[in-house]
Parts: C-alpha cells; sequence; structure tokens
C-alpha cells in the first residue's frame, strides 16, 4: 500500500474490501482526492473447519491508512453481514455511522454490547442526502428480508454512482417500502456514471417471489400443525417475527420467543415500533410452562445450524426451556447461506431423530422462505433503469460476479466498462475512463473471542490439523545452552488413535527422539536446541508418516535442566 498513489483530482477510488467473492463481510470504500465514505461494514461467519473462530471481518489497513480522510460509514440496512465488523472497527476508525432507524437499533446495542458507548449515529430516511465535502450521499429504498432497507447514490468528481446494498424487486414487500424504480430512472436519466449492484442471486433466471407468500404459508401452517410449531429464523428477520406474530393471532396461537439475539432484537423492535404485538401474543420463553401445544408457536434462532443456536439446542436435547417430541411441528423458514449447507443438515438429521416433522425450502414447501435478493430479470431491470458505463458486480462468489457480468453486457453495458473486481482491487474511475490500478490487502482478520486480528491462516491450519490428525507430544530434558539430553524423551499423544492402540509407536518415536538427540552435534548446523528439536520433529513425523500412513502434528518440548 506504500507504493500507492494519492486519488488524482476528479477521480473517485472504488475498494471492496469485503463481500466480493464471497457471501458476506460486505464493506466498500469510496474515497476522493480529499475525503472517503464506506458503505456497510460486515462479517463474515467461519466456516466449520475454522476451529476457535467467532467471525471474520474485513482487513481495514487501507482506511486506516487515510483516516484522516475518512467522513462516516453509510449502512445500507441491518444484517450482521452488513454491519457485525462496526463493534471491532470503531475503537480505531471511529466515524460517524448513517443508517435507518433499524439499523442503528441494531448496531447499538451490539456495541453497547462491546462497551462503545460513544458512537455518533445518524438517522437516514427516503431521500436523506449528506454532504462530505466532495461526495454527497443519497439514500432511496429498496425491498429486502429487513424493514428500512437502502440503496445509496454517491455523486462525486468523477460522476454518479449507484450503490444497489442488498435488494429484490417486491411489489407487495413486508414492513418496508418498494425498490424506489422511480428514483432508478431518474438516475438513469441523469447519468450513472457506475453502477455496483448486488449480485448473490445473479445465477437465479426469473424473479424473487414476495415476501408476501410467506406469510402466506406460515398462517397456514399455524393453522393446520396439531401440536406446537417451533420456527427458526434469522434474529434480523424483523418483518418475519411480525409475520409470524400475525400468523398467531390468526390461529390463536401464543409467540414464546428464544434464543438471546431474537429474545434483543425483538425487544428493540418493539420499542421502536417495529413489531406491533401486545404482551399477551409476544411473550419470552420461560413463560412457556404448561401452555397447550396447539396453542403454542416457538420462534428462535438456529436456522444456520449454528452450534450453540437455540434450534441446534433443542435439536440436541440441551435446551434449557423446550424439549422437543412427537407432534412438534419444526419450520427452518430460512435457507442455508453458502457454506453452511453442512451444519443445517447435521441440525435437520438431530431434528429426525427427536421425531417431530421438519418444514423447509427442501422438503417441498418452497414458501415458507423467500429470497431477499433479487433474481437475473430484477438485476438487468435495474440495469435498464439506470444505464450505467461502467459496472461492478457486487456481493456475491466469484460465479455469481461473473454470470452479473455477462447480464450487464447483455443490457448493453459495454465491455470496457464492465470490472469484475475481486476484495482488495482498487479501481479508479473518472468521467471518461475506468481501469484497475492496484491490489491492496484484503485477507481475512479472524475474531476469537476478545482477540482481534490475533490469529492468522497459520494458526487456523495448525488447529485444523490438530482437529484433522491429532498430536503427539515429545518431552525430553534437555540442557538449555547446548540441546543435549539429561534425561529420558516421555511421548505422550491427543486425538491420535493409533498411539494409543500400538505401543510399539510410541516406543518406536521415543526411541527415534533419542537417536537424534544423542547424535553428535554438528558444528555449524545442530548447535542450538531449536535446531535440535526441528529435527526431532522432522525425523518423528517421517518414522510415524511410513509407520501409519498419517500426519499428526509432532510437537516437541524442552523441560530445560
Amino acid at each position: 500500500m506504500a507504493g500507492l498513489s494519492d486519488v488524482a483530482e476528479g477521480a473517485l477510488r472504488v475498494v471492496p474490501l469485503g463481500g466480493l467473492g464471497e457471501i458476506g463481510r460486505n464493506m466498500m470504500v469510496y474515497e476522493t482526492a480529499e475525503d472517503m465514505v464506506v458503505v456497510d461494514a460486515g462479517l463474515l461467519f467461519p466456516s466449520d473447519d475454522m476451529h476457535g473462530v467467532d467471525y471474520i471481518i474485513p482487513d481495514a489497513s487501507y482506511v486506516l491508512e487515510r483516516r484522516d480522510k475518512l467522513r462516516g460509514y453509510l449502512i445500507t440496512h441491518g444484517h450482521e453481514d452488513h454491519i457485525g465488523a462496526l463493534r471491532f472497527l470503531l475503537p480505531q476508525l471511529q466515524a460517524p455511522i448513517y443508517g435507518s432507524p433499524l439499523a442503528l437499533g441494531l448496531i447499538g446495542w451490539r456495541l453497547e454490547e462491546s462497551g462503545i458507548l460513544d458512537a455518533h449515529m445518524i438517522e437516514a430516511g427516503t431521500g436523506s442526502s449528506f454532504d462530505f465535502g466532495t461526495i454527497t450521499a443519497e439514500f432511496y429504498p429498496v425491498a429486502h428480508s429487513i424493514p428500512d432497507a437502502f440503496g445509496i447514490a454517491l455523486r462525486t468528481p468523477a460522476g454518479l454512482v449507484v450503490h444497489t446494498g442488498d435488494f429484490k424487486i417486491d411489489h407487495t414487500p413486508v414492513m418496508s417500502e418498494q425498490t424506489d424504480l422511480q428514483q432508478l430512472a431518474a438516475y438513469g436519466r441523469e447519468g450513472v456514471r457506475l453502477l455496483c449492484s448486488d449480485s448473490t442471486y445473479a445465477d437465479q433466471p426469473g424473479v424473487t417471489p414476495s415476501e408476501a407468500v410467506v406469510g402466506e404459508a406460515l398462517a397456514q401452517l399455524l393453522l393446520t400443525a396439531p401440536g406446537r410449531v417451533i420456527i427458526a429464523t434469522f434474529a434480523s428477520q424483523i418483518a418475519r417475527i411480525q409475520q409470524i406474530v400475525d400468523a398467531a393471532e390468526e390461529s390463536g396461537r401464543v409467540v414464546y420467543a428464544t434464543g438471546r439475539s431474537m429474545e434483543k432484537n425483538i425487544e428493540m423492535s418493539l420499542e421502536l415500533g417495529y413489531v406491533a404485538a401486545d404482551e399477551r401474543r409476544l411473550r419470552p420463553i420461560t413463560d412457556l410452562g404448561s401452555a397447550h401445544d396447539e396453542n403454542t408457536v416457538i420462534i428462535c434462532t438456529g436456522a444456520q445450524g449454528e452450534p450453540m443456536s437455540a434450534l441446534s439446542r433443542m435439536a440436541t436435547g440441551s435446551h434449557r426451556e423446550v424439549t422437543l417430541k412427537s407432534g412438534d411441528t419444526v419450520v427452518l423458514s430460512s435457507s442455508p447461506i453458502p457454506g453452511n449447507e453442512a451444519a443445517v443438515n447435521n441440525t435437520m438429521n438431530n431434528l429426525y431423530r427427536r421425531g417431530v416433522e421438519v418444514v423447509s425450502v427442501a422438503s417441498g414447501h418452497e414458501h415458507v422462505h423467500v429470497r431477499g435478493h433479487a433474481a437475473q430479470e430484477e438485476l438487468k431491470t435495474v440495469i435498464s433503469l439506470t444505464n450505467p458505463s461502467a459496472f461492478v458486480p457486487i456481493h456475491g462468489e466469484f460465479r455469481h460476479l461473473v454470470l452479473h457480468g455477462r447480464l450487464a453486457q447483455s443490457m448493453g453495458v459495454p465491455d470496457e466498462g464492465l470490472h469484475i473486481l475481486l476484495d482488495g482491487d482498487v479501481l479508479e474511475l473518472t468521467a471518461n475512463d475506468s481501469e484497475v490500478v492496484d491490489q491492496i490487502p484484503a485477507e481475512y482478520v479472524y475474531v476469537d473471542g476478545e482477540n482481534v486480528g490475533g490469529v492468522d491462516r497459520a494458526i487456523i491450519r495448525d488447529r485444523q490439523k490438530l482437529a484433522d490428525d491429532g498430536f503427539i507430544l515429545i518431552a525430553v530434558a534437555v540442557n538449555g545452552e547446548s540441546g543435549a539430553m539429561t534425561g529420558d524423551v516421555e511421548v505422550t499423544s491427543r486425538g491420535f488413535a493409533e498411539m494409543h492402540a500400538a505401543e510399539h509407536l510410541r516406543v518406536g518415536a521415543a526411541q527415534v527422539a533419542r537417536d537424534v538427540l544423542r547424535s553428535k552435534p554438528n558444528a555449524t548446523k545442530l548447535t542450538t536446541w531449536e535446531k535440535r528439536k526441528r529435527q526431532v520433529q522432522q525425523e518423528v513425523s517421517t518414522y510415524v508418516r511410513r509407520e501409519t500412513r498419517q500426519r499428526p502434528m509432532v510437537v516437541v518440548v524442552a523441560v530445560q535442566v
């Protein structure tokens, strides 16, 4: 980054720090010679092989080096993949946060949990405009799977940029406005220099069904299910929560909420007026008691198979208040996020073991959830209305970006204006030209408890190796200066079954270590303990691999005397 020149006068630099080539971790930098704004700052949930990792956030080093130019965070909506990194970034990168009341409410309680009480948050709504020097931002409404979602138009020295955020074209949205097609057409008539558009479902033909069909499907389920209905969805699906409350009202059921984030989001949504329900209809799970099954709905977290979520605990029989039983119906009101399929399948298998009925899109009940993102015909509509001279597909895995780019070309976007970017690419835009001029670091930053950024890929690989192959521990008493043995070698193992089953492996590994340590040190190559330790690791690893064809991690420790 040190060699990257400053932004030229009249130019705009567009730098994705997350969300391109992946689903989640959305964060886009827009920078002029004098000013910078960041659109969204989200997190990514770890895959199963990232042991011990809680979250993955963007590498904001680029912004940190230019923090004097940062004017604000512009938030399109309140989903975690767009707001979840703020609590980790704000301690080093303070700036005002602009977003809807709902988004700010969701951000606020997360910040409070992290001890951040001084964040400057500014409400934005339909038509809100904010001046950041050489950049002016305008918020326009879009339909998504959460209320108060917005796209953002940026007036810059290089021209007008439209950043769609997550959206779909829903003519009967629930608790939100329709995507403002008239405003998009107005931008198109004005002249859109760059369109950055949501690509999450660019591989899906046709259009996305309306959110209204979910309410109808849930209402029918609640009317016909013989016993309790447990509905798992995202805690930030505020509109879905209202649909469940409405369906419960129609069927005479009471809704009980469980899951920490679900309970917190419902509390906040009731306070802000996004969810309308009285205390008789929507109650905490601690009030479940001896409620009649046919009058009960339980709403919970865990639709993505998260191991510690309420639904996962129910599925394994470890939930404190809810014990699943025959006659219960469990509804997964979501689709698996790419990468979460195994976790979701594991949860579903555990649910079936409990003898419950499982209802999901995968089981043929397609309307218990609909996507919150546009399919191909909707994407083409936005491209047609805005008629951009340059186009960057955002929010999606690489195949989504490529397919969206092809759609744009079919709609007349010129080849020279199409840019399939990945995280860290630096696109520079002027009134007449656009090109990628550099590539900056945009690696994963791992959050492990209170440790942010202290875990790197090498540690993740070590954890994976330990999980896959176990380890062998070789402890030896040595002279700290010469590395010579002063006692015997002890060999133990964890997670490596062969060592427990075959005593000869333990004896053999110990003898290999003794042979190495008793050998005469080479005066130039093996004069320190660290060098001798590496040789023990190499020789024992070779021995174990030859005997078992397995590769456990070999750890050598010295008891120095």
